[in-house]
């Protein structure tokens, strides 16, 4: 069984009650993301046990909604954020980013999201972790375009998802006016082929720079410098 909690520097996280459990993918996406103290409000998408939203509140004063349509990832969320000193700034709410999109006043200077990855592939007998891996209650065409509209003019969105699909969200996105600004390649081990792509994308189009990390070294379960750099102010 999984482990149902993980320790970092300053807060714990449960995930007895997640359909998705804590991974790679969620810590390295949240402290990637560029925060400042300039930042007003941030929108989590899909927050799951509110790993993100923790690791973002952690580096700035912003305002953050937390927001997911699971049940049982929405009362996990919540007792997580509940226990750690940011608790005041973190909102967490049940409800999906279409209807949030349509009924929020708020314009976000950050939008970020590790969202669901399988697109017409074999769903999960569990309705909590088909929602979480598959894009049938989001795609990533709606995730772009419903942040669209409420992202702050000078606002940034990040995501991470597989190589082939990121290629085709960058498509997708240049068709609604958002342009991929930021990309990493992300490889498990020296020796195999890119599994995941950070981006960024902003509302100007800019020059596009590129970069790589590397999770793991030829070693099992030994991290290279890179990522361990990325992640110091979080691990224990």
């Amino acid at each position: 069984m999984p482990n149902p909690y993980f320790r970092f520097k300053k807060f714990t996280i449960y995930q007895d009650r997640c359909a998705m459990k804590v991974g790679v993918d969620g810590v390295l996406l949240g402290a990637w993301a560029d925060v400042d103290d300039k930042m007003k409000n941030i929108l989590d998408i899909g927050t799951g046990t509110g790993l993100i939203a923790l690791m973002v509140a952690q580096r700035c004063d912003a305002t953050i909604d937390a927001i997911d349509i699971d049940e049982n990832a929405v009362l996990q969320a919540t007792e997580n954020i509940a226990s750690t000193r940011w608790n005041n700034r973190i909102d967490v709410k049940p409800i999906s980013l279409q209807h949030h999109a349509v009924h929020t006043a708020k314009k976000y200077d950050l939008i970020i999201s590790n969202p669901p990855f399988f697109v017409n592939s074999l769903v999960s007998p569990s309705v909590g972790r088909t929602n979480a891996r598959h894009t049938g209650k989001l795609t990533h065409e709606e995730l772009l375009g419903y942040s669209k509209k409420i992202l702050a003019k000078e606002g940034n969105i990040r995501i991470i998802l597989p190589v082939a699909e990121a290629d085709n969200a960058i498509d997708f996105a240049q068709t609604i006016g958002l342009y991929c600004t930021r990309e990493i390649f992300v490889f498990p081990t020296p020796q195999k082929p890119p599994k995941r792509k950070l981006l960024a994308f902003e509302q100007s189009k800019k020059e596009k720079t590129t970069g790589e990390i590397t999770i793991q070294t030829t070693q099992r379960h030994q991290y290279t410098a890179e990522f361990i750099r990325l992640t110091e102010d979080y691990y224990l």
